[in-house]
């Protein structure tokens, strides 16, 4: 049985990763390529090469992407690294579907801009999906990891700075109009990527005091599958004494949550925080 779940596990998570690839193989043909912007990927670089080089996007995007695979692979992780490889594989191999199935393809928008927001929005989305499950497309989003494990710079920031470097390499072959919008591209792409991922992993401190409290204790325990804390509180007017429970928990949890306290004690006392990181260091004990 377990091994079933673990196959289906597999199945579900390849699925998950070919679908945010073939979104990032979309966005990079039907919006960057007519663009001609070298916007913070690798494909972008890869455009600008194919200038000087006779070789579809297609074969320099997996030529660059193996590369840093092998940095990648030393420097994140084997699962990471595994993910990658078949995430770098698949990118290409979307991106030579696209050129088969829709040759000499101009632009959806005809507008210059307009194509270089459409990628961002829609890499955006592709991108979120991978780091939020420990997988990169390959190309500078491995470099951007790197970044984000040694240098605890946040994702986004990180995209940001290492693609403008490629962004800067549109000089190379087109003019200043283009140039610019590639900064601006890699710039606003670094925001919203950083946007879709902190909101996927931010989390809720709620703070309950409540007169049901058990009740509460065990729908936390039981049904949300959360832990809690249980705190003694005095209440600096008549000096009464109360336990206060604090927990942390998801947008979907919090909800669930609001929705129990709602329904067995509105008149609770509620505070909420915003937490965006959480991180527990083991002790470490000495040997005497």
């Amino acid at each position: 049985m377990q091994k079933r779940w673990n196959f289906a596990g597999m199945i579900k998570e390849i699925g998950i990763l070919t679908a945010a690839v073939a979104i990032i193989a979309a966005a990079v043909y039907f919006f960057l390529v007519p663009s001609h912007a070298s916007v913070s990927s690798i494909s972008g670089l890869g455009i600008v090469v194919s200038n000087f080089i006779p070789l579809p996007l297609s074969a320099i995007t997996m030529i660059l992407n193996v590369v840093l695979l092998v940095i990648g692979f030393l420097t994140c992780g084997k699962e990471f690294g595994a993910k990658t490889v078949y995430t770098s594989i698949m990118l290409p191999l979307f991106l030579g579907m696209f050129e088969l199935l829709f040759p000499d393809f101009t632009s959806l928008t005809d507008s210059q801009e307009l194509d270089v927001l459409c990628y961002i929005l829609v890499v955006s989305i592709g991108l979120s999906i991978l780091f939020n499950r420990n997988a990169s497309s390959g190309g500078l989003d491995i470099v951007a990891k790197i970044m984000n494990k040694y240098l605890h710079m946040d994702l986004g920031k990180a995209m940001s700075l290492s693609g403008m470097c490629v962004a800067l390499s549109a000089a190379l072959v087109y003019d200043k109009k283009t140039v610019v919008l590639s900064i601006l591209g890699t710039y606003f792409n670094g925001i919203i990527l950083d946007h879709f991922i902190f909101d996927n992993n931010i989390k809720r401190r709620v703070c309950i005091i409540t007169k049901k409290e058990e009740q509460l204790r065990r729908f936390i325990i039981e049904e949300l599958h959360s832990g809690a804390t249980v705190y003694e509180a005095i209440g600096a007017y008549n000096l009464e004494k109360h336990n206060e429970i604090i927990t942390i928990v998801d947008k979907s949890e919090y909800q669930k949550l609001m929705n129990f306290i709602n329904r067995e004690d509105p008149k609770a006392f509620i505070t909420v925080y915003t937490v965006s990181d959480m991180r527990y260091q083991p002790k470490v004990w000495e040997k005497k």
